[in-house]
């Protein structure tokens, strides 16, 4: 990737590429960038222990056994660690096993029912709508309506939504450093005494979870996406103009995205393009990834000289060149955050991301930085997704570099916290290709050479799972080499993963047992397949009848109860809303409830879908029970609540194969069936252990006592 100013002339692009190309600095190998760390030196001496806490999302015990025995040769550090503590325990997850309750279990040291995040997806109880799990609002949005289709925005500002103390700031109260890296469920980001950095559930710029776009001159694959983002563009004379979806407007009526020009100019005799975008010039060729490049989003450029302009709002975004012949074909990343000059701040201190990418470069800050939805929408393959992946990955370990040696050049020693997504994102969408029995296995792609990406000679995409695992082994023995064996290292995840074979549909079940109830002229959807098919989603007015509806289904495990008192009625509609189930007859509903669930077979195996249907009541303490969905819907394994469903939309059957357009492997099921990891250099005490006791864990290597609520035990010997 080259970028030079703007100012530069190109009507002759072979020379320009001539000129420039040998100065492109080759793809980042992520399997070299931290080496051996053979000439690094352990960490000082420190007036606070050190405690490093390693955490891969997704890390399942089973599957990490399997590896080590298989591949001792490929996971030295890890047979290492495991030797020297109690082997790999299992480290019992949350109920749900969602990655934002489970690490909010972890951060607080509570249950779901103390810190209040229950899903991915929360429902709002008057209109029965999604709602954002992580954020809420602080103040109502409102806006000042101008003339012209402007208007001024006030209020709608956001807060956590998460309640607990997060233990690094009871670390900070007793005046113990710590860096936290990259943690899931830390956004808005909350601060230490040291540098923290949001992970998971951080949004992009242009959106909550960030949408790529796709660029083509092909009208047949533009018919055949079903995805808003695909633009058609047309070229001229080797030219293309178009432009790239920024951040909503606030200032414009009905919020629309603010856009930024974009031109390509295409030489097929080079076999190149470049991209003009915000005074910079990027040149690509097929098959290859562009670095970050900055750019601009005008929101408001100056009304009739009354507002004055307010300064653009910058963004980052990377490109990948998928084609020239027989079509143009390019792929544009989310807009993420600029951590040089941030919309919303990305660190704390504020000024911590753009010393860090001072250091590495400018990097995703988005939450879920592998970009599932491009192989989810088919926007990239297979193999380009996880080159993308690989980018994230490496981009990780020069922030680990970074991490390390901020960590390594005090002696005030302390706790470190690094996080990598790598092998949770990418099980989810290549798991089918190493399980055979999977509806979605595709042979062709199982048998594919993937050693380019794997670094392991003869790997094919079947091996991709383990070798997945193979990649965090040089990570772990980086960080043991460079911080020394005196400090306590910890391995863990959040939870585990299996296969996800079978689609359940939660409202479809709740509506063929005639707790969720239609108005008349309403039903559920026709088959996707059938050309008159139309999304139904429960929220919409006039949809479903709530004085007979007893029960529905929002987010991936959660079903509620429609009762009276708490689903309240919509007072933007005509129809009454409001629930219908009395206090006293919630136990024998929800009994009922659970009973039928757990005994559904599915006709196709005879299989059970669900494991076990949790109460709420049962299953969770603290001040936010009520906030809680009435039942957790664990399914067994190679099971789970379909997008559709969980999103409130009620699709035609129940049961259905998993064939794509979603995660192939999961984790969004029973706690029993998805485990996570805790490995450690020091012993592990007798008995279970779960999330919480870890927190308490770290807590106490510090002197530090638990929190309100928390309740959970030592993890560690002394």
């Amino acid at each position: 990737m080259i970028s030079i100013p703007r100012w530069t002339v190109y009507p002759a692009l072979v020379l320009l590429l001539a000129m420039l190309w040998p100065a492109q600095p080759a793809p980042d190998d992520p399997m070299t960038l931290s080496g051996p760390a053979t000439a690094a030196q352990p960490a000082r001496e420190s007036k606070h222990p050190r405690v490093v806490v390693l955490g891969i999302d997704g890390m399942d015990p089973d599957i990490l056994g399997e590896v080590v025995a298989e591949f001792p040769d490929r996971m030295p550090n890890f047979r290492r660690l495991i030797d020297e503590g109690s082997g790999i325990q299992p480290l019992l997850t949350a109920t749900p096993p969602q990655s934002p309750v489970a690490w909010s279990n972890f951060i607080t040291g509570l249950n779901p029912g103390g810190h209040g995040i229950f899903d991915f997806i929360h429902r709002d109880p008057t209109t029965r709508s999604l709602a954002s799990s992580t954020t809420r609002e602080s103040s109502p949005t409102t806006s000042i309506s101008l003339w012209g289709g402007w208007k001024l925005p006030t209020g709608g500002e956001s807060v956590t939504n998460r309640t607990g103390a997060s233990f690094w700031s009871l670390l900070k109260e007793a005046g113990i450093p710590a860096d936290i890296w990259r943690m899931p469920i830390n956004f808005p980001v909350e601060g230490a005494l040291g540098w923290s950095f949001p992970g998971m559930m951080t949004p992009a710029l242009d959106s909550a979870y960030g949408e790529c776009t796709l660029f083509t001159t092909d009208p047949d694959r533009l018919a055949s996406l079903d995805y808003e983002k695909v633009v058609s563009v047309s070229e001229f004379n080797g030219r293309i103009d178009t432009r790239i979806a920024g951040p909503p407007n606030p200032f414009k009526e009905g919020d629309p995205h603010t856009v930024a020009p974009l031109v390509v100019f295409v030489d097929r005799e080079a076999g190149a393009v470049a991209i003009e975008i915000s005074d910079q010039v990027i040149v690509l060729e097929p098959g290859e990834w562009s670095s970050f490049v900055q750019v601009s989003f005008e929101q408001i450029p100056g009304l009739v000289g009354m507002i004055p302009p307010l300064t653009p709002v910058g963004g980052i975004t990377r490109f990948y060149l998928k084609s020239l012949e027989p079509e143009f074909e390019m792929y544009a990343s989310p807009v993420n955050i600029d951590p040089e000059a941030p919309a919303i701040p990305v660190s704390e201190p504020s000024d911590a991301s753009e010393k860090l990418a001072g250091k590495i470069g400018l990097y995703y800050t988005q939450g879920m930085a592998e970009d599932v939805n491009s192989l989810k929408n088919e926007l990239l393959s297979d193999a380009q997704f996880m080159e993308q992946v690989d980018l994230v990955y490496g981009e990780r370990r020069k922030m680990l570099d970074v991490a390390l040696d901020r960590y390594t050049a005090s002696d005030e020693g302390g706790f470190l916290f690094f996080y990598f997504s790598t092998v949770d994102l990418s099980c989810h969408m290549m798991w089918r290709h190493s399980d055979d029995e999977h509806p979605f296995h595709d042979e062709v792609i199982a048998r594919a050479d993937s050693s380019k990406w794997s670094g392991r000679e003869g790997s094919t995409w079947r091996d991709v799972v383990k070798d997945l695992y193979m990649k965090m082994d040089p990570v772990l023995g980086y960080i043991r080499n460079r911080v020394g064996d005196d400090a306590t290292c910890i391995v863990m995840s959040d939870h585990g993963f299996a296969p996800y074979h079978r689609k359940f549909s939660l409202n479809t079940w709740l509506l063929e047992n005639g707790y969720l109830v239609l108005h008349e002229g309403h039903e559920r959807e026709l088959p996707e397949t059938d050309p008159a098919h139309q999304e139904v989603y429960l929220f919409v007015p006039g949809v479903v009848d709530w004085s007979k509806t007893r029960a529905y289904g929002m987010g991936f495990n959660g079903l509620y109860l429609n009762l009276a008192g708490r689903e309240l009625d919509n007072p933007d509609t005509d129809e009454d809303e409001s629930g219908i189930v009395q206090p006293g007859q919630v136990d024998g509903l929800l009994a009922e409830l659970k009973a039928k669930l757990e005994a559904e077979v599915d006709p196709k195996n005879g299989r059970r879908p669900v494991l076990r249907a949790d109460l709420a009541s049962e299953v969770y303490t603290g001040e936010r029970l009520a906030e809680a969905p009435d039942i957790l819907v664990g399914y067994d394994s190679g099971y789970g609540n379909s997008d559709e469903a969980s999103s409130g939309r009620i699709p035609h059957q129940i049961l259905s194969d998993n064939t794509g357009g979603t995660f192939n492997g999961s984790h969004l099921m029973a706690p029993d069936v998805v485990s996570g990891v805790l490995v450690s250099n020091r012993p592990v005490r007798g008995g279970d252990h779960a999330l919480e006791d870890l927190t308490v864990e770290i807590l106490a290597r510090y002197g530090v006592q638990p929190g309100p609520g928390m309740d959970g035990q030592r993890v560690l010997e002394d």
